[in-house]
């Protein structure tokens, strides 16, 4: 295989592909060179990597992968802060950023961290890195763009700034001479140096001239429960299929529907990562009990061969449910937030009349709708499950409503009071009109 190397904003797969013949993944995320390892590329270049909202990739992988004898190089971002760190167990950082992580004059994250756009953009920048500005305005002032005072001043609002919102624009308008923000803005346009695409496209070079160079690492890499856990897991995942996407994309109505319930998958699981939490296994167990009771799986052997059937081990099928789990979460969460849109999606699939014009003849029914008995709720239960939505009783009715937005069993009960209601109205006035 070839050389593997991660970037993203920084650098694009064509600017690597024109300087190293590799083949060049996203951000590099947890797993990630765990997962390359096991193809024995001739080496592992590290540039972008995720920071927060997904889980950073491992020392420990990185550590492997050195172990198996793979070079592992890092510079610019994510790959020169491991690079700083592992420098002392063979991992090979390059740049000057790298330099600064591994003497001490750098220390934080927010130096080379970047917001930035999405895979389908090419992960445009949209905010300027720390080190960046640093080397930017040390230019401008060696130049005499900016006075000692300037700099100083543009480097202590860049650094206060949240790194998401770093951008020239805002930093600045800190700056008391009108005339001196003036010519640094015309300045920057060719004055800018963008110091993390520098030292990517430097390792790149050093890759190109190292690969094949002996690489033996006598440091052994601790079998850990964690990263045992972290090794399962990768094995176990359920490989991409992309003609089965295919297949699905010439059902494009389907695709689309498809496609945005993956999305909120995606979404839950970033939030929940962002808050810390993780489904326990009391939530596991009830996504599994719905899904079983949903697909009839009420016998072991039958879930086992539904497992294969739909290519997932044990592990992926946890996986799965444990994003049901999340979008559950998130859903009770933010109900309240998502009202408002989930009216626009009514009006875009051209129902919210049908369930409007619904909604304001119940009112009027229940404002004259006699109260129930226990027994009638019990009754009514019955009738909305069995009859009204051909399915079994859920055991737990205090999740079930609390997954749809709903306060709680008694929220429920009422709801399908008033259906009950308005449904054998409706009947009784059907009946009347064919007498």
């Amino acid at each position: 295989m070839t050389a593997v190397v991660f970037a993203g904003p920084t650098l694009s797969a064509k600017a690597v592909a024109a300087h190293l013949d590799a083949t060049v993944l996203p951000p590099v995320r947890q797993g990630d060179v765990y997962r390359v390892t096991r193809d024995k590329p001739s080496a592992i270049g590290i540039i972008d990597g995720y920071f927060e909202g997904v889980p950073s990739v491992w020392h420990k992988e990185i550590l492997w992968a050195m172990e198996q004898g793979i070079p592992v190089y890092g510079s610019a971002s994510m790959g020169a802060l491991r690079a700083a760190e592992l420098a002392d167990f063979g991992m090979i950082g390059v740049g000057r950023i790298f330099d600064d992580y591994h003497s001490g004059v750098l220390q934080d994250d927010d130096e080379v961290a970047v917001l930035h756009g999405p895979a389908e953009l090419g992960y445009p920048s949209l905010s300027v890195p720390m080190v960046s500005i640093r080397t930017t305005v040390e230019r401008a002032r060696a130049e005499g763009v900016l006075s000692d005072e300037g700099a100083q001043t543009l480097l202590r609002v860049s650094k206060e700034t949240q790194y998401k919102k770093r951008q020239w624009e805002g930093i600045v308008k800190a700056l008391t001479g009108g005339s001196e923000i003036t010519s640094f803005m015309a300045w920057l346009p060719n004055g800018y140096v963008d110091a993390k695409a520098e030292d990517a496209l430097a390792m790149l070079v050093q890759m190109a001239q190292g690969i094949g160079d002996d690489t033996s690492h006598s440091h052994r890499t601790e079998r850990t429960l964690m990263w045992n856990s972290l090794r399962r897991r990768v094995e176990a995942e359920t490989p991409s299929d992309p003609a089965v996407i295919n297949e699905l994309r010439l059902q494009p109505a389907l695709f689309a529907e498809v496609r945005d319930r993956a999305l909120l998958h995606v979404l839950a699981r970033d939030e929940a990562h962002r808050r810390g939490q993780t489904p326990d296994r009391d939530a596991l167990v009830q996504q599994m009990t719905a899904h079983r009771d949903r697909a009839n799986l009420t016998r072991h052997a039958d879930l086992m061969r539904w497992l294969d059937a739909n290519d997932l081990s044990p592990n992926t099928y946890e996986d799965m449910l444990a994003d049901a789990a999340r979008l559950s979460a998130v859903s009770q969460d933010r109900g309240a937030d998502i009202e408002a849109p989930l009216l626009n999606e009514l009006r875009r699939a051209g129902i919210y009349s049908q369930l409007r014009d619904r909604a304001t003849a119940k009112a009027e029914l229940q404002a004259t709708a006699p109260l129930t008995t226990g027994s009638d709720r019990l009754r009514m239960v019955l009738w909305y499950f069995e009859t009204h939505l051909d399915q079994e009783v859920p055991d737990d009715l205090e999740s079930y409503a609390r997954s749809l937005g709903l306060s709680g069993r008694d929220a429920f009960y009422e709801l399908i009071e008033i259906e009950y209601l308005y449904c054998q109205k409706a009947v009784t006035t059907d009946d009347s009109n064919h007498e």
